[in-house]
């Protein structure tokens, strides 16, 4: 399968299940449990249906939204993931390029396999930084510095993650890092060649937002154990309304998905929320952030900028998401599956396949900017 076969989420993945191990495709692909929260994210938007207007006049489209103080030239961005460089041996350095070519923004995560300085040398546009809460608090608050001093505008704090969820397929492939993986799993590797010449013919696998704090070598700490002991559990409103107020700028909390939760990322200061649920990798059953949307930013839609991510594969699954009052869309596997199936050309594409979905759907909508798009466009299915 060639990357100009690839017209949508669903090409994009199957070639990136022909280039990758077993066990790396089922750590991007897989999720929790029995996985029904994962497929209900993407499902949760064929429940609304979309009413367009027609003689509109749509010569000219205005696809760019303003999210926590940058200008993002269309409304999606792409989420911050860890462990890219697993998948692709250009890792976040691809997706920041191409974020950069789209205008639109990008994340680096604590578990990000280049540090946030190179990624700012590779792109000065809107990007974010994703950390998690650790029981050392001092590395929280070093990683904020890093963050300041590196040019980042705005944090990103994942609070759906204080555990790691129950990822079967890696407990069957024996899927780590570093690798330890079963007979298995090791077979699924030697069967793909190509993958395993990028892997050893480019510098060392690192983690260097925190390559002073875990140990990567022959006893390391595998990634669940990282979320099993060094991040803390107890963390609390108290805790994250000192980082915001240590911050003093643009602070998103990702994971938020009840009324009160958003209503308490208001009172401490927060600027943005995403509504999420790690794209059904931690707690399986729990709500798709779409079916959620409604409520909160009812709630709280005047005074912080809800975002959502989970599930979207369609122009059209924005074009909703947005209608609801979401200021910007989140997008991973979206972006990922091209990333480990072509490095930064597969990543550009899918952009480039979204930014004209988009538009196109925009059109047919009657709509020239987004700020039309509104819940009168949709009816939702009893």
């Amino acid at each position: 399968m060639r990357l100009t076969d690839c017209y949508n989420f669903h090409d994009f993945r199957r070639m990136a299940k022909q280039r990758l191990p077993g066990p790396i495709f089922d750590y991007i692909d897989g999720a929790a449990d029995d996985e029904v929260t994962y497929r209900r994210n993407t499902a949760a938007f064929e429940n609304c249906d979309l009413v367009p207007d027609v003689l509109k006049g749509v010569a000219e489209v205005d696809m760019s939204v303003t999210v926590m103080g940058q200008k993002l030239a269309m409304p999606v961005y792409c989420s911050p993931t860890a462990l890219q460089r697993l998948f692709h041996h250009q890792g976040e350095r691809a997706v920041a390029a191409a974020a950069a070519k789209y205008g639109t923004m990008f994340g680096v995560s604590s578990l990000g396999t280049i540090s946030l300085e190179e990624a700012r040398q590779i792109s000065d546009g809107p990007q974010v930084y994703q950390f998690y809460f650790h029981k050392d608090r001092g590395l929280n608050h070093e990683m904020m510095a890093r963050a300041k001093t590196a040019g980042v505008q705005a944090m990103m704090l994942t609070v759906d993650s204080i555990t790691g969820g129950n990822r079967e397929r890696d407990k069957r492939t024996g899927f780590a890092i570093p690798f330890k993986l079963n007979l298995a799993g090791m077979m699924q590797f030697a069967i793909k060649p190509s993958w395993a010449i990028g892997w050893m013919t480019h510098e060392a696998f690192r983690l260097p937002q925190l390559e002073n704090h875990v140990k990567m070598d022959g006893g390391a700490l595998s990634i669940s154990r990282y979320f099993t002991e060094m991040l803390d559990p107890s963390m609390s409103w108290n805790d994250v309304a000192e980082m915001v107020q240590a911050w003093g700028g643009q602070f998103c909390l990702k994971g938020i998905m009840s009324v009160e939760d958003a209503k308490r990322a208001v009172e401490i200061g927060c600027t943005g929320i995403v509504l999420s649920n790690h794209g059904g990798r931690q707690l399986d059953g729990s709500r798709s952030a779409f079916d959620q949307l409604a409520e909160i930013v009812d709630a709280v839609g005047d005074r912080i900028d809800v975002m959502m991510d989970g599930g979207v594969q369609r122009g059209t699954h924005v074009l909703k998401a947005l209608s609801l009052g979401a200021k910007a869309v989140g997008l991973g596997r979206y972006y990922l599956f091209p990333l480990a199936a072509a490095g930064q050309p597969g990543v550009e594409r899918a952009l480039e396949t979204m930014r004209t979905e988009i538009e196109r759907d925009m059109k047919l909508m009657g709509c020239t900017s987004v700020d039309q798009l509104t819940r009168r466009n949709l009816r939702f299915r009893s």
